[in-house]
């Protein structure tokens, strides 16, 4: 049932995050609150790391019965060891790739948020037939309960069977239930899960979580950066210092019909705003931080008569997925979306977007474009 949930809760938020980026035309993602994103990508990186570790316990216990004869025998049971290859395989799968796409160690040449996001489907599927298949036993087991339950204690007479002698070692107090074993064994499997699950998410809990990052040992992002915020990509690897330090620098803003290079000096003379904001990650790390610049709404208006509409902008960066995005309208006029061209009281340092980069309340860190060349309202 564990299991059941966090992938269930890891599904869900991952679906979020997918159409957050790829967003299909029925779906629409709020400006606010400020930190919904952070909350529910913190949640689906928590909540997969913690099946990982309920997963490996599961695996453990159930190993023999992998392998329990008859190996196929009725449709029930062809259902079921099917359901589980499919389920144990795609679960592997999934947890694996995930824990490596935090750590950003890519050692495939598949894309890694198209196959997560197909194999998603797969492996909750594949849960939900399995469930399916197992609803008739859990509910047996659970009348048995109830029947054993409401019996009388004091008279009732046991079955055959239930009791054995005691053997070598053994209390001379009188026998001992048989299975009791078994259902130490089960309490020590349960607490096993608990307990791992548990250290597993706090692991990794303060990427998200401020104050568990003393004890997130194994989370790869802490908060350690240029100006106190990680970086994911930087100036080199996207090839833009050249570029972006270019002295001639412009970012282009197109309204209409209308047309205007600013500089880097101009857009510093426009009206300045201050917001705090945080910047979360598809790999679930998340930092508030103090950033400053123009307001989108404001650097359209000194363009041209923008009327609404969703707003693209492009980086310096030729080429790649994530060069550019696209602000829907409710984020475009948003009074907390900015054109940022200062972080924590200094000037944007080159791995985090300078000359200026876009920063947008609630929205994925993949989509809060750095080095900006272009802004063009696209209707």
């Amino acid at each position: 049932m564990g299991i059941a949930v966090t992938v269930t809760i890891c599904f869900v938020t991952g679906l979020i995050s997918h159409w957050i980026q790829h967003p299909p035309d029925w779906f629409r993602w709020p400006a606010h609150p400020v930190w919904l994103y952070r909350v529910t990508q913190g949640t689906h990186v928590v909540s997969g790391v913690v099946t990982i570790a309920l997963v490996l316990v599961k695996l453990w216990s159930v190993y023999p019965r992998l392998f329990a004869r008859p190996v196929l025998g009725g449709p029930v049971r062809l259902a079921e060891r099917v359901s589980i290859a499919v389920l144990v395989g795609a679960m592997l799968f999934q947890l694996a790739t995930g824990l490596f796409n935090i750590a950003q160690f890519y050692a495939w040449r598949f894309f890694f948020t198209t196959t997560h996001y197909a194999m998603a489907y797969i492996a909750f599927g594949a849960l939900a037939v399995h469930l399916a298949v197992k609803l008739p036993v859990v509910r047996a087991a659970l009348t048995r309960r109830e029947t054993v339950a409401h019996a009388p204690s004091a008279t009732a007479v046991p079955p055959a069977g239930a009791y054995r002698q005691p053997g070598v070692g053994e209390g001379a107090t009188g026998p001992e239930p048989a299975g009791r074993e078994q259902m130490v064994s089960r309490r020590v499997v349960l607490g096993t899960a608990a307990v791992s699950a548990a250290l597993a998410g706090l692991s990794v809990a303060g990427q998200s979580v401020p104050w568990l990052r003393r004890i997130s040992v194994l989370a790869p992002r802490s908060g350690d950066g240029p100006q106190g915020v990680p970086v994911n990509r930087t100036a080199a690897q996207a090839a833009v210092i050249e570029r972006a330090l270019d002295p001639g620098y412009r970012l282009v803003v197109t309204v209409g019909q209308r047309h205007r290079g600013f500089t880097r000096a101009e857009l510093a003379a426009l009206p300045q705003t201050a917001v705090i904001l945080p910047i979360a990650c598809v790999e679930g790390w998340s930092v508030s931080a103090h950033w400053s610049g123009v307001r989108l709404r404001d650097l359209l208006a000194a363009t041209g008569d923008y009327q609404g509409g969703a707003v693209g902008v492009r980086s310096l960066e030729r080429g790649g997925l994530y060069a550019g995005s696209t602000l829907p309208h409710n984020f475009a006029i948003d009074e907390s979306t900015l054109i940022a061209l200062r972080l924590n009281g200094s000037d944007l340092d080159v791995d985090h977007g300078y000359p200026c980069r876009l920063i947008a309340p609630n929205r994925p860190g993949v989509l809060q474009t750095k080095w900006l060349s272009e802004i063009e309202v696209l209707g």
